[in-house]
């Protein structure tokens, strides 16, 4: 199973450290960082210790057939297909790396086991067990099985945070089914957003990732595990040398709910908010681009009762800086309902810290990736509409907070900024409601929108 969002491989990793310090020979570097083998720099001492930590998964599911003829009551009497939804059993490939080697837990990504009816996991040394999900969260991609094993090799978890643009980094999983590949490549970049929904916060690098690497390792060269490869960025669906990793310190954090709660809860302050812009930065008479900037503060919310306001700026999260708005949501939405969060602002031009208690997410917004709407709205996030615009606009009702672009939910004609005012001919104002209307299972939607000043009917199929 595989997110196509992977990494063009160098030859060799001496290649790459050949292209090293000007005036010193390509091999007294690689000799500096590398351990010898046979007299010459390799990785297959490091490879040797991680690679029985990281398993091939095969997972069976049952899908739903797709086919408008298996709707046409004709058909189905003619060919006397049985009623209702017609499944097919589907076969997947992945990869995990166990993390903790005692309670034989397997991290992975969610994408991998969703909708598993069977999951089997196999090591390098063959032996094959079957799999228990502990939980997965779509949301940030990341799932926890487990299995019940003797003598088995967990990696180390880094801290990804550490990481920087330019770090050799190996990917180890089994791309097409090969088992046990390993290829090399480097950091590419951090903080990366922006691929579909959900939290992200990926590391991408150009170690090269193929369907099946999915839920795999990524290790630094002291064979510490640094991030677990999610996506590709790719037009035919094969490698070209962008792909995304999650990085450790996100999954651990997934993990720990997910191994305690089984779920992960999300949390939320009430606020809506941009990145703090070049423009925007000179507007507010800031020096600096760092930080994100409040749009909009729910009235109710914790973020209201703390005494955050619009056009306050948000520089620091429990004492880390922040340079975007995205770091603030992926903050703020892996930590605990009832949790305090300390944020360092600016308003006016004098610095204020502010502490919010995190709140429910449910009570504020939704989204397709959290399993409570239909598929078709896949790629939107909604919320409640501010009271002060729905004075401004004279209606009731649910607010489309983002739509991802190329997702379901803007090829089905949403866009930011909308209002739906029905769901089927019933009107929502609550998320509550909006969810149960809305819901997976619902044949088809009929929204009501107002949108830009005028209104408009949408069918969602």
């Amino acid at each position: 199973m595989f997110r196509p969002s992977p990494i063009k491989a160098f030859a060799t990793l001496t290649l790459v450290l050949g292209c090293g310090l000007a005036g010193l020979p390509a091999q007294a570097q690689v000799q500096s960082s590398l351990p010898l083998q046979q007299g010459m720099p390799s990785l297959a001492p490091m490879l040797k210790q991680v690679t029985p930590a990281v398993v091939n998964i095969a997972v069976t599911a049952k899908v739903e057939i797709n086919n408008p003829l298996l709707q046409d009551p004709f058909f189905r009497r003619f060919f006397d297909v049985p009623e209702g939804p017609q499944e097919r059993e589907s076969q997947a490939m992945g990869s995990g790396v166990i993390v903790d080697a005692t309670k034989g837990y397997v991290l992975t990504n969610s994408h991998v086991v969703d909708q598993a009816e069977t999951i089997k996991v196999r090591l390098i040394d063959d032996r094959e067990f079957d799999a228990k999900l502990i939980g997965k969260d779509p949301e940030t991609d990341v799932a926890v099985l487990q299995i019940k094993a003797e003598n088995l090799k967990a990696l180390t978890l880094a801290d990804s945070d550490k990481l920087e643009v330019g770090d050799f980094v190996v990917a180890i999983g089994s791309p097409f089914g090969l088992r046990t590949t390993v290829t090399s490549g480097i950091v590419s970049g951090l903080g990366r957003q922006g691929m579909g929904e959900g939290y992200q916060d990926f590391i991408q690098t150009d170690a090269s990732i193929n369907p099946g690497n999915s839920g795999g390792a990524l290790v630094n060269l002291r064979g510490e595990l640094v991030g677990v490869p999610s996506q590709i960025l790719s037009r035919s669906g094969g490698n070209i040398g962008i792909g995304f990793a999650i990085p450790t310190n996100l999954a651990k954090t997934v993990m720990a709910q997910l191994t305690q709660y089984g779920s992960v809860e999300r949390g939320r302050i009430g606020v809506q908010g941009q990145d703090l812009e070049p423009a925007l930065a000179k507007a507010f008479g800031l020096p600096s681009t760092r930080g994100a900037v409040i749009t909009m503060v729910v009235p109710g919310s914790p973020a209201d009762k703390a005494g955050l306001k619009s056009e306050d700026i948000i520089l620091k999260v429990n004492g880390r800086e922040i340079s975007t708005f995205g770091q603030l949501r992926n903050i703020v939405g892996l930590m605990r309902v009832g949790e305090k969060v300390e944020l360092d602002t600016m308003r006016n031009g004098k610095p204020r810290t502010v502490t919010v208690t995190i709140g429910k997410a449910s009570e504020e917004s939704t989204s397709a990736a959290e399993g409570n709407l239909h598929p078709a709205l896949t790629g939107a996030t909604f919320g409640v509409l501010d009271p002060s615009i729905a004075r401004q606009l004279r209606v009731q009702g649910i607010q489309v907070q983002d739509v991802a672009p190329n997702s379901p939910a803007a090829r089905a004609g949403l866009r930011p900024d909308d209002v739906i005012l029905s769901v089927n001919r019933q009107p929502v104002t609550t998320i509550e409601q909006f969810n149960k209307l809305a819901g997976p299972k619902a044949p088809e939607l009929l929204l009501h929108l107002q949108r830009s000043g005028g209104a408009l009917f949408l069918i969602i199929r």
